[in-house]
């Protein structure tokens, strides 16, 4: 059986308590046993005598500050001796830092509440963007090597995002067209001009709302679906598999899901801009009784083909837009199922807010351009 390695002796007013034996990390569990069985003792003086020491680390040093301030907690405050140079040059580094009030606790005022928040988004668009730079390599890449273009999985987006989309986005669009009709002609018939209510919806949807409409609701109906996809994939080491067996996530992954959408949003809009139409023309028609035939007629004086072009135009750009922020937000998931849920809430939110940010650079360029 192991000799205990303390020791208590009296001596009239004063208490030595003699430390022996090896104070090493693997003896730690039973000297704190010791210790915390150790009765204060009730003279003046007390001290602790550490030259019977014959083995220690810092371990054992740890214990012995441990003694001490269990004695001093119990109103016997102890002196040690009997420290050789070595033992002493250890007992004053970790002194140093034994015992010191934790931090205390940053107070989150709303000033830095703003700047964790800004700088976590300035993080966050910083990574887009090294994703964006990797997927402009991988993309180029295809030119060399046309055969890691997946043709079968961008057919597959092409129906998922695109073709089972066609209803929400008719209808979205049809409800749009009827609620701009309604709300132009409350107006104009002030002024007995109900005819360019046609010129406005028109030049509104095509234009604008049409493709403003059809990327916000993909933004909602795909971004977070490519999101939810790859995060879950990620989860459950399929990734990992994939690049383990050679496969690079980009052509599997991203490069087929963003094609098909730059492929299947312009025809979106179209559908878009016409359901938005039939919409208005429907409103029209039931509040101020203007013919089918003369709303089209006048659609085709007014709408040049201008308008309609430079809504599609902004087609592939959203959806690259749409893809990517999807596709990104989906690798940043990490090993929880919660972060799927984050991931998927800010690739939506990101999603529109850069397809609006974008639709106001276009107007800029429009507008500056002279369109």
């Amino acid at each position: 059986m192991n000799p205990s390695p303390l020791e208590v002796r009296k001596n009239g007013q004063e208490t030595t308590i003699y430390c022996s034996g090896e104070w090493i990390l693997d003896e730690a569990r039973r000297i704190e046993k010791e210790i915390t069985q150790l009765t204060p003792p009730q003279t003046t003086r007390c001290f602790i005598d550490f030259h019977e020491v014959t083995k220690f680390d810092s371990a054992g040093i740890l214990l012995l500050l441990q003694l001490r301030e269990a004695m001093k907690k119990a109103g016997h405050p102890c002196e040690i001796i009997g420290l050789d140079e070595k033992q002493s040059k250890m007992l004053r580094l970790i002194e140093r830092g034994y015992g010191e009030e934790p931090l205390p606790k940053r107070r989150e005022t709303l000033l830095w509440r703003i700047g964790k928040a800004t700088l976590d988004e300035l993080g966050v668009m910083r990574d887009f963007f090294h994703f964006l730079g990797e997927l402009s390599i991988r993309t180029l890449g295809l030119f060399v090597n046309p055969s890691n273009f997946r043709i079968r999985e961008t057919v597959y987006h092409i129906e998922h995002s695109g073709v089972d989309a066609l209803f929400i986005i008719g209808l979205t669009a049809f409800l749009v067209g009827l609620v701009i009709a309604y709300e132009s002609l409350v107006q104009l018939m002030q002024f007995g001009a109900d005819i360019y209510v046609v010129d406005g919806i028109g030049i509104a949807i095509t234009r604008e709302l049409g493709p403003m409409i059809t990327a916000i609701v993909i933004a909602g109906r795909s971004a977070s679906a490519y999101a939810a996809e790859i995060g879950t994939m990620k989860i459950t080491e399929e990734i990992s598999a994939m690049r383990t067996m050679g496969f690079d996530p980009f052509y599997f992954l991203i490069i087929p899901r963003i094609l098909a959408l730059m492929i299947a949003l312009p025809l979106l809009i179209f559908f878009s801009d016409i359901t938005g139409i039939l919409g208005g023309m429907i409103a029209t028609k039931a509040q101020v009784d203007i013919s089918f035939s003369f709303f089209i007629n006048r659609l085709q004086e007014v709408l040049a083909a201008k308008h309609y072009i430079l809504g599609i135009v902004k087609g592939p750009f959203f959806a690259l837009i749409i893809a990517a922020t999807g596709c990104f937000h989906g690798f940043r998931v990490t090993g929880d199922t919660e972060s799927i849920g984050i991931e998927t809430t800010a690739s939506v939110v990101h999603a529109i807010f850069f397809v609006i940010a974008c639709d106001a650079l276009f107007a800029v360029i429009y507008t500056q351009l002279g369109y």
